[in-house]
């Protein structure tokens, strides 16, 4: 397996599945922060590398509704605030991997999704983004059959199946953006393209995101924020467009890549 060390906000991190993981946190102390030390020991860091997963330990977020064009086809008013909910670590998998459909109603949502690199705790909005390591694309998967079983909704348990959150195909800094508020982002399935839109639209962008969620939690290294979906998510589209086993899901970002990732059917 090709072995990638990356320098995240001058610390050395491997990427993992599209995630960014400390070095010197995932090894215990065994190897440094220092990425030229990492290197120093290349043999030895690329064994032990090897082994690495994504660990389950990380914090996943959400953001609900928040873009412009999502919360107009849902026909609900933009929220005033963030509105935050968790994917749990075991639904995260990788590029090119297979989701696989929990009921007849399970819906795609291209996201950005932030990679904090930083460890910080109230972050001010303005030095926010030193706490990013890099930005990779997204598939917030939902099966609204569940998300919507009863009320309040389980935002949650609807979005953290296994194989619900594809992520990568890499974390690019965001120095490789000439403005890395205001990326294209879209969604095709079958050729169609069924979400377009640019990141400049979130009502809540990724600096205010990683400001505003620092005031209650810690963020770690490793921790990922998908940060919304824009307009033409299949639920709210007439007749209702699902995901079926044999649909092809490529979701993609400028500037970063895209996904690939097949429907199969569930047990």
């Amino acid at each position: 397996m090709p072995v990638r060390l990356v320098n995240a906000q001058g610390r050395a991190g491997l990427c993992v599945e599209g995630r960014i993981v400390d070095v010197e946190r995932a090894a215990g102390g065994r190897f440094g922060s220092d990425p030229m030390s990492v290197l120093a020991r290349w043999d030895e860091f690329r064994d032990w590398a090897g082994g690495v997963r994504a660990g389950a330990g990380q914090k996943v977020f959400g953001i609900g509704l928040n873009y412009r064009s999502h919360a107009a086809e849902s026909k609900m008013e933009l929220p005033k605030q963030p509105l935050v909910f968790t994917k749990f670590p075991n639904c995260l998998s990788g590029p090119r991997a297979d989701v696989v459909l929990t009921s007849e109603r399970v819906d795609y949502e291209v996201e950005l999704v932030a990679v904090i690199g930083r460890r910080g705790r109230r972050i001010g909005e303005a030095r926010a983004l030193d706490y990013v390591a890099g930005y990779c694309v997204g598939q917030d998967i939902s099966d609204r059959a569940l998300q919507f079983a009863d009320k309040p909704p389980q935002f949650s348990m609807g979005k953290s199946a296994d194989s619900f959150g594809p992520i990568g195909p890499a974390a690019v800094s965001l120095d490789a953006f000439a403005d890395p508020d205001d990326l294209p982002i879209w969604c095709e399935i079958a050729g169609l393209r069924l979400q377009d839109d640019r990141t400049s639209n979130l009502i809540f962008p990724v600096g205010e995101l990683v400001s505003y969620l620092s005031r209650f939690c810690t963020l770690e290294p490793g921790d990922l924020i998908f940060t919304g979906t824009p307009a033409g998510v299949g639920s709210t589209r007439d007749p209702r467009r699902y995901l079926a086993p044999g649909d092809v899901i490529e979701s993609g970002i400028e500037g970063i890549g895209a996904l690939r990732n097949r429907c199969i059917a569930g047990n």
